[in-house]
């Protein structure tokens, strides 16, 4: 069915499994769980794969294979804690969450935003791209240049302190950025307002469109071979 935004009872279910995290609380409030957060998510997903495949934008992605579980996989984790107290979606070309370019949306009581790009790159990717940068500046800097103008930037999230072994001779302020990245990463804020309409279809899609410089510049380098 058509997005229509997510339910009021969104963000406070998840704020209340936080508290809880037990399987008889959520099994109790799984309804909620299922009309307010998985299924307009599933809506929003597949909606925006049909409005990005129109605009010829190659993000593909759908209810099935797009969003993240809510069960977690506490095998080798610390926090035992059940459930996720958010919810997620990854968009990519071939539609699998493991491909690397992604285009997300994060839903969750502390915050809601969407993001696009390359993150926890493996350390290969990771230095291609950093590589790329270097190698290439120009193109670099048209692809920051081309952000900043759709009002996005890189994050430097986690950012090293230093430039990476590799980049001692680098004076470039702007290759020295990507020198320090741990992710290539761009993101927009969504306000609680916006995650109950409708047209937050429009804004994702808006979002998809203005971070594409990005996803592109970051899949040649990592097919650059070399």
């Amino acid at each position: 069915m058509p997005f229509e935004g997510f339910g009021p009872q969104a963000l406070p279910f998840f704020k209340a499994l936080a508290f809880h995290q037990t399987k008889e609380w959520f099994e109790a409030n799984r309804a909620t769980y299922e009309s307010c957060v998985k299924g307009p998510m599933g809506d929003l997903v597949e909606d925006t794969a049909a409005r990005l495949a129109k605009a010829k934008i190659p993000i593909k992605g759908d209810r099935k294979t797009s969003l993240f579980r809510i069960h977690r996989d506490v095998r080798f984790a610390k926090n035992k804690d059940p459930y996720e107290t958010n919810a997620g979606v990854a968009m990519t070309r071939s539609g699998s969450k493991n491909d690397p370019g992604v285009l997300y949306f994060h839903l969750s009581p502390e915050e809601c935003f969407f993001a696009a790009g390359f993150y926890q790159p493996e350390p290969p990717a990771l230095s291609r791209l950093r590589d790329a940068a270097a190698r290439a500046p120009k193109a670099f800097k048209q692809m920051i240049a081309k952000l900043r103008k759709a009002g996005l930037k890189l994050s430097e999230e986690d950012a090293l302190k230093r430039a990476t072994r590799g980049f001692e001779a680098v004076t470039d302020p702007v290759i020295l950025v990507a020198a320090r990245q741990r992710h290539f990463i761009c993101l927009r804020s969504v306000s609680e307002k916006e995650i109950r309409e409708p047209a937050l279809i429009d804004a994702f899609c808006a979002f998809a469109k203005d971070s594409l410089p990005l996803l592109e510049w970051g899949w040649d380098a990592l097919t650059d071979s070399r």
